[in-house]
């Protein structure tokens, strides 16, 4: 397989997975099986560019991160030792790319302080249950965490994804949707373990609060 231009998807791909198993996958990429290479781009490029983005400063040199990554690892992939999965090494690749470009750039990344609920939806202290929900604005109930992910909902989800900050929505990406552990998005994004759970927290505090307005 030649290394061409690498078309990267910007958005879909949700809870996309690629069913081959490791090895398997490994040796067709080997091969130069263009079908199996598609696969993992559609699949996983969304969350690469994630990543990058956390680590640059405008979209399009995430997109530029993203290319740089699948090309490397169109070149890497016979010296692929499987010591950790294909996953792993392609977004540890991604992520080495990225802080290079982002160091280059001398970019700092501060996270705004926002609080992940707003405030008025909880009790004041002169009420009788202070700080518990209010009636009118305790969370909807969602029902089981499968219908929340069915195609039907998928639109909405990447929608709400797309208005968290670049931080907190690639940590719950990662965590959420592609399964990523947490020691493993801690060293991609190169996040403290309390830094992590922070804006874990704070992504799917907003997202439901996001998509509560929606489907309440």
């Amino acid at each position: 397989m030649s290394p061409v231009l690498v078309p990267v998807p910007t958005c879909g791909g949700y809870g996309a997975s690629v069913p081959i198993a490791d090895p398997e996958l490994v040796q067709r990429l080997r091969e130069g099986d263009e079908q199996a290479f598609a696969e993992v781009v559609r699949a996983w490029s969304p969350a690469m560019l994630r990543v990058a983005r956390a680590h640059v400063r405008t979209h399009a040199t995430a997109e530029e991160v993203v290319q740089e990554a699948w090309l490397a690892v169109l070149r890497g992939l016979d010296g692929f030792a499987a010591r950790a999965s294909l996953r792993t090494w392609v977004f540890t690749i991604l992520v080495n790319a990225a802080r290079r470009r982002g160091r280059a750039e001398a970019r700092h990344v501060v996270e705004l302080g926002r609080p992940s609920v707003a405030p008025e939806r909880f009790r004041g202290e002169d009420d009788e249950y202070p700080g518990h929900w209010r009636d009118e604005a305790a969370p909807v109930e969602w029902g089981p965490e499968s219908e929340v992910l069915a195609a039907e909902f998928r639109g909405l989800l990447e929608r709400a994804l797309a208005e968290l900050p670049d931080r907190q929505r690639a940590v719950v990406e990662l965590r959420d949707v592609h399964g990523f552990a947490a020691e493993e998005v801690c060293a991609l994004l190169d996040l403290t373990p309390a830094n992590q759970r922070v804006l874990l927290h704070r992504a799917r505090s907003r997202l439901r609060g996001l998509l509560e307005a929606v489907i309440a």
